[in-house]
């Protein structure tokens, strides 16, 4: 029996070497694939921490929070106080009785009506705190800004009652108080 190759030969070429062709350079992300991979990355990691989170705190004992026991709305605290903005005792006081006529209102024929609304020299009155110097210089300065504006002004609670709204009588306070504190006082 003639021999016989179990397997057929076949002819290869000689292998060569060629290098491989280079791959091409990854192309650059855009910002918003970053972020994308980023949040994508940071979702993984905070939900491992949760669970990790509640597997170390599973064997601490918790007691249910009584609804009755928390705040659910602001607390009535009233206005916030107002800062002085003026360093001077004056114009301080004159701010303050601004404040409290804007806050507090304003009413004419009375230094306070029964709602707790002040004329002009009421408010100077209770902002200046039973201190009668400043309440005087305060009410000379005001006087001396309304005879700027109205001319010829017998006095403030004059001025004051002569007006039937606020507008007026509260804007001639602010300026006050803005004279009184480029004179110093």
């Amino acid at each position: 029996m003639p021999h016989t190759q179990p397997f057929p030969v076949i002819d290869h070429p000689a292998p060569t070497t060629q290098p491989a062709p280079a791959a091409a350079p990854p192309a650059e992300l855009t910002l918003e694939e970053r972020l994308t991979l980023i949040d994508a990355a940071m979702t993984v990691r905070l939900d491992e921490a949760k669970v990790a989170y509640e597997v170390n705190t599973a064997h601490i004992p918790t007691e249910p929070v009584g609804l009755a026991d928390v705040v659910t709305g602001p607390l009535d605290t009233g206005p916030a106080p107002l800062p002085d903005l003026y360093p001077t005792p004056v114009a301080a006081v004159l701010q303050r009785a601004h404040h409290r006529l804007l806050t507090g209102g304003w009413c004419s024929g009375a230094l306070a009506d029964e709602d707790g609304a002040r004329c002009m020299l009421g408010a100077i009155r209770i902002e200046a705190r039973g201190d009668s110097g400043l309440e005087a210089s305060a009410a000379s300065v005001l006087l001396d800004a309304i005879r700027r504006k109205f001319g010829d002004v017998d006095s403030v609670p004059s001025f004051n009652d002569a007006h039937g709204s606020a507008g007026v009588p509260i804007r001639m306070v602010e300026q006050a108080a803005g004279l009184a504190d480029a004179r110093g006082l």
